[in-house]
């Protein structure tokens, strides 16, 4: 079986995110022949519809499009804004939407793993990044789902995860999505 490329989308651009460091512990326990990257989008700017039309095409999102359009799936870890999706994040998921016709999203195999520092786990903002992705036809992982509540509370000193339960789930998760990009990969 071929490599299979991931990007990993991070909702969160603050320097000791919870949820890049989640992000990290999944690519550390990704199964052989899982090769998952950090895309950033920190640097997109605001996705303007005119810039497809008339131009000029901001560099950083054609090499932003390249690269989860040369991926096989995609990860997306996000934390939970005002019960929703984090600007940084839809911005992200909207010039990769784009131009229309052209979604990179179109049968890309997808999964949401939620981290927060509150007890419910970045729920709405899962469920809003799953209510996007439907829309645009990228099959999502249905299960197992991930919503990390507590997660300062679960890494030790060194940023890792200290849980073992916590362990096991991310196990679980990333095993169960290479199988799910395995499946749902778009046919040539």
């Amino acid at each position: 079986m071929a490599d299979k490329k991931i990007a990993v989308l991070v909702g969160s651009l603050r320097k000791e995110s919870l949820n890049r460091k989640f992000a990290q512990e999944l690519i550390a326990q990704a199964p052989a022949g899982l090769l998952l990257e950090i895309v950033e989008i920190g640097d997109l700017g605001l996705f303007n519809q005119d810039l497809d039309e008339t131009g000029p095409l901001p560099a950083v999102w054609t090499a932003f499009r390249a690269k989860l359009k040369a991926s096989d799936a995609i990860l997306i870890v996000t934390p939970e804004y005002n019960r929703s999706v984090p600007g940084v994040l839809k911005n992200a998921i909207d010039i990769a939407s784009r131009p229309y016709g052209h979604s990179i999203w179109d049968g890309k195999p997808v999964a949401v793993m939620s981290v927060s520092p509150g007890a419910i786990g970045g729920f709405g903002a899962n469920h809003h990044v799953r209510q996007s992705m439907v829309s645009m036809n990228a099959p999502v992982m249905p299960a197992p789902e991930a919503y990390i509540g507590n997660a300062a509370s679960l890494l030790g000193e060194d940023g890792k995860v200290s849980n073992e339960r916590t362990k096991e789930l991310l196990q679980k998760f990333i095993t169960a999505f290479s199988a799910w990009a395995d499946t749902n990969a778009p046919k040539a």
